[in-house]
């Protein structure tokens, strides 16, 4: 059994896994070492390899899907498990090794000094990097990076980024409306609808540890295609405003969501992801 959430702060590193089992362990580690006071989730996206084991003997706690949602659903659920155990903040990363636990300080420090409600990291602002993107998902990205800078008014540069840090307003909103399936492109217009700021920082991203991407040459044509549908349907939808007005309280009880520790964590806020998961 993975070790409960720590409570030494509001602190918590959400990572979506799939068959990620030759790199999970030292996503987990190198997390460790630059955040060791946070609090490691892994969102098993239901595996078919040892992902849930190897999560668990590295020291993350890990919430295990009973089916496969893809990513948006693994996502939405971390931001759920988020917003009931109280986290302030949350930092997500890939369980793949992509991207580098150091530069998580950099968005934790934009965040926490007030610069936006959600910090992303662009591997296309003033760093080279250690990526080989091929031509086809180069030409995705950066047709994306257009449509949500055309339909938000800011510039955006890298939003397939899974590399972020958001704070408990953030997290509500992706929370209630992230889409399940490639929700990044949806999630910066559904901010922006949600009158939350967002800001880019430069990151240094790498070639995966171990495995392969679920996204070929021909698959990203589709991908691009269908994305950018669902990013102009995303822009009409009606999105509730975030009144910033209202403050949370850091320091309330938190008991209430703490004897769900241990048990099947039931997750029915949004049907999407209307299911039960298990906390190990």
């Amino acid at each position: 059994m993975s070790p409960q959430p720590k409570r030494t702060d509001q602190m918590m590193v959400l990572i979506p896994a799939y068959n990620e089992e030759g790199a999970i362990g030292h996503v987990i580690s190198g997390v460790q070492q630059v955040l060791p006071q946070a609090n490691i989730v892994v969102i098993d996206d239901c595996s078919t390899d040892n992902t849930i084991e190897a999560a668990q003997n590295a020291g993350a706690t890990v919430v295990s899907l009973p089916c496969n949602l893809g990513i948006g659903g693994a996502v939405q659920t971390g931001f759920k498990f988020a917003r009931e155990f109280g986290f302030d903040i949350v930092v997500r990363l890939d369980g793949d090794g992509q991207h580098d636990p150091k530069e998580t300080l950099q968005l934790i420090a934009a965040l926490k000094s007030e610069q936006a409600d959600a910090v992303f990291g662009s591997r296309f602002i003033g760093k080279d990097s250690q990526m080989k993107i091929p031509i086809s998902r180069r030409l995705g990205i950066k047709t994306f990076a257009f449509l949500v800078t055309m339909l938000t008014g800011e510039r955006a540069t890298d939003t397939t980024s899974g590399f972020m840090c958001l704070n408990r307003y953030a997290i509500d909103v992706l929370a209630d409306h992230l889409p399940q399936d490639y929700p990044e492109v949806e999630g910066r217009i559904i901010l922006h609808k949600a009158r939350l700021t967002s800001l880019e920082l430069p990151v240094l991203m790498r070639s995966r540890f171990a495995g392969m991407s679920s996204i070929n040459s021909w698959r990203s044509i589709y991908y691009a295609f269908k994305v950018s549908i669902a990013a102009l349907i995303c822009a009409m939808k009606d999105i509730p405003v975030v009144k910033k007005e209202h403050e949370y309280d850091s320091h309330s009880d938190h008991s209430a969501s703490r004897r769900y520790f241990g048990q099947s964590y039931s997750i029915t806020r949004d049907r999407t992801t209307d299911t039960e998961a298990q906390i190990t």
